[in-house]
C-alpha cells in the first residue's frame, strides 16, 4: 500500500474514534438530564464539532491524542459524583467497544481477502477493496485501543483527570483547576519529545542493560507503553473472536 492511501486511511480512522469518543460523553451526560452538550452543539457525529487540530495531529502521528472536552455541568446530574465517573468513563469504553468489534470485522474481511485471492487475479478491484478494508478496519480497531488508554491517564485534559477529580482532596482539585493549561503543554511536551528522550537514555549501556532501567526509562516514552498495553489487548481481542468456529 503506498504511504498517501495509507495516511488517508489512519486519517479516517482518527476522526471517527475521536468522533465516536466525543459523542459518547455528550450522550451519556445528556441521558442523566445535562443539556450542556446539546446546548453546545456536541450532541452529534459531526467530526468538525469535536476535532482539536493539536489532539488529531497527535493521534495521527503517534496513535494517542485527543478531541476538545464535551462541556457538561454536573449540577443536572441527580448523584454529580456518579454522574461525572459514568460521562468521563463513556469515551474511553465507546473506543473499547469500536476496537471490539472492528477486531470481527478485521477477521471477516482478512477471511473475505484471502477467499478472494483464490477467485480473482490480485490486482483486479475486489481483491485491492478488502484488502483496503482489512488495513483500515485493523488501523481502526488499533487506534482506538491506543486512545482509549492514553484518554485513562489521570492528566489534564484527559478523561482520566475527570475521574482523579472525583477523589481529590478540595485543596488537590483546586490546585489541578488552576495548572490545567500547563499540564496540557506537558503532555504535549511528553509525546512530542518523550520518545527521543527515550531513545537518548537507551544509548546509555547501563540504563538499556538493566530491565528495571529501562523500564524506568520507557516512561518518558509514552507510545512505547501505550503500544505495549494496545498490543496485549489486540492479542486478548484476537483469541477471543477466533474462538468462534467460523472463524477458524
Amino acid at each position: 500500500m503506498n504511504e498517501p492511501t495509507y495516511l488517508l486511511l489512519t486519517a479516517v480512522a482518527v476522526l471517527v474514534a475521536l468522533t465516536v469518543h466525543e459523542y459518547a460523553h455528550a450522550l451519556v451526560s445528556t441521558r442523566l438530564g445535562d443539556p450542556t452538550p446539546a446546548y453546545a452543539g456536541r450532541l452529534n457525529l459531526n467530526p468538525l464539532r469535536h476535532i482539536d487540530p493539536i489532539g488529531a495531529l497527535a493521534m495521527l502521528l503517534f496513535g494517542i491524542g485527543w478531541a476538545k472536552p464535551v462541556p457538561i455541568n454536573p449540577s443536572y446530574y441527580r448523584h454529580p459524583k456518579r454522574g461525572m465517573a459514568l460521562t468521563s468513563i463513556a469515551g474511553p469504553l465507546s473506543n473499547l467497544l469500536l476496537a471490539f468489534f472492528s477486531c470481527l470485522l478485521f477477521l471477516l474481511s482478512a477471511k473475505a481477502y484471502a477467499a478472494a485471492l483464490g477467485s480473482f487475479p490480485i490486482a483486479s478491484l475486489p481483491v485491492k477493496l478488502l484488502y483496503h478494508l482489512a488495513v483500515f478496519l485493523n488501523l481502526f480497531h488499533y487506534l482506538n485501543l491506543c486512545l482509549a488508554i492514553f484518554n485513562l491517564l489521570p492528566l489534564p485534559p484527559l478523561d482520566g483527570s475527570r475521574l482523579l477529580y472525583l477523589v481529590l482532596p478540595a485543596r488537590a482539585h483546586s490546585w489541578f483547576i488552576r495548572h490545567e493549561r500547563y499540564i496540557y503543554f506537558g503532555v504535549l511536551a511528553w509525546l512530542i519529545l518523550g520518545d527521543r528522550f527515550f531513545g537518548i537514555l537507551m544509548r546509555v549501556d547501563l540504563i538499556s542493560g538493566s530491565g528495571i532501567l529501562t523500564f524506568i526509562a520507557s516512561l518518558f516514552a509514552p507510545t512505547v507503553w501505550i503500544s505495549a498495553a494496545a498490543d496485549a489487548l489486540s492479542v486478548l481481542t484476537l483469541r477471543f473472536w477466533t474462538l468462534l468456529p467460523f472463524l477458524n
